[in-house]
C-alpha cells in the first residue's frame, strides 16, 4: 500500500501548486481593475484550497487522505509564497520567499524518504508536525515578522541578509537530502533504538566530511529562514535552541550507533567530528 504513497503525494502537491497559480493569475487578470495585489485577494486563495480538501475528502479514505492533504497543503504555500513574491507590497515579499523555502523543505523531506526508505514512509515523513517546540518556534517567527511589519510598513527589506539567508537555506536544504539519498535505508527521521537487517554504518559522501550532515543542513537551514524573515530576535533564539536540540539529539543517536557498530563507530568518531560547532556526541569511555 505504501508504494501508493508517493504517487499521491506528487499527484496533490503538484495539482495544488499549478491550479492555484493559473487559477489566481487568471482571477487576478479580470479583477485589474479591482485588486492590484495578490496580498488584497486572499480570499481567492483561501477558497480554491478549501475546495480542493474537500475534494481530497471525497476520493481519499485514511491513510491516503493525511498524505494527499498535507502534500496539497504544501503546494498550496509553495504557489502561496510564489504568489507573495510577485506581490506589489515589497515588505511581503521576503515572507513569499520563506514560505516558498519553508514548503519546500517539507515537501522534499518527504520525497527523500519516499525515494530512499520507502518502508519507512508516512504521512509523519513531511515533518509537519515534528514536535510542540517546533511548532511554537515558527509561530514565534511568524509574530516577529507579522509585528514589525505591522508598525514599520514603510521599512525595505536588506538585500545582502535576504541574499545570506537563502544562500544558507538552499545549501543546507541539499546538503540534507544529499545526506538521506547517501544513508537511503539507514535514515530515518525517528532514532532507532534497534538495529535492523538493513543497518550499515555509513561513511563516504558527506559521512566523510561530518557525521551529521543531515542536522548540519537542518541547523543551516533554519537559521537562513530568519535571516530571510529579518527577525533579529527569532534569529538568536533559533541558534540557541537548534544548538541544543541537536545536541542532546546527537547524544542519544550516538548511544545506540556506538551499539550497533562498537568500535567501527568509535573510530569514525575519532576521525570525523559531527559537523556542528561545540558538539562532541556521545563519547564512550570504554
Amino acid at each position: 500500500m505504501k508504494h501508493f504513497y508517493e504517487q499521491i503525494g506528487l499527484f496533490s502537491f503538484f495539482s495544488s501548486l499549478v491550479t492555484n497559480i493559473l487559477f489566481n493569475q487568471l482571477l487576478l487578470y479580470l479583477l485589474k481593475y479591482c485588486y492590484n495585489s495578490i496580498l488584497q485577494t486572499y480570499w481567492i486563495q483561501l477558497v480554491t484550497y478549501g475546495f480542493s480538501i474537500i475534494i481530497i475528502k471525497i476520493i481519499y479514505r485514511s491513510p491516503f487522505y493525511e498524505i494527499s492533504s498535507r502534500a496539497n497543503f504544501l503546494g498550496f504555500c509553495l504557489s502561496l509564497g510564489i504568489l507573495i513574491c510577485n506581490s506589489s507590497i515589497y515588505i511581503w515579499k521576503t515572507f513569499g520567499i520563506y514560505v516558498t523555502v519553508l514548503s519546500t523543505f517539507h515537501f522534499t523531506e518527504f520525497l527523500g524518504i519516499a525515494f530512499t526508505n520507502p518502508a519507512s514512509l508516512s504521512f509523519d515523513s513531511f515533518v509537519i508536525n515534528h514536535s510542540p517546540a517546533y511548532t511554537l518556534a515558527a509561530i514565534a517567527s511568524w509574530t516577529e515578522f507579522g509585528t514589525r511589519v505591522y508598525f514599520f510598513p514603510n521599512m525595505k527589506p536588506n538585500l545582502c541578509l535576504l541574499v545570506i539567508g537563502t544562500i544558507f537555506c538552499v545549501a543546507g536544504e541539499i546538503l540534507r537530502k544529499t545526506a538521506i539519498f547517501t544513508a537511503k535505508q539507514n535514515f530515518n527521521h525517528i532514532v532507532q533504538s534497534k538495529k535492523s537487517n538493513h543497518h550499515s554504518l555509513v561513511t563516504h559522501g558527506v559521512y566523510n566530511v561530518c557525521r551529521h550532515p543531515s542536522y548540519v543542513g537542518w541547523f543551516y537551514w533554519s537559521i537562513g529562514t530568519q535571516l530571510i524573515l529579518h527577525n533579529p530576535i527569532c534569529l538568536l533564539a533559533y541558534i540557541i535552541i537548534s544548538w541544543k536540540f541537536f545536541e542532546d539529539r546527537i547524544f542519544i543517536e550516538e548511544l545506540s550507533l556506538v551499539e550497533f557498530y562498537g568500535d567501527a563507530y568509535k573510530i569514525y568518531q575519532n576521525n570525523v567530528g559531527t559537523g556542528l560547532p561545540f558538539i562532541s556526541g556521545y563519547i564512550d569511555a570504554n
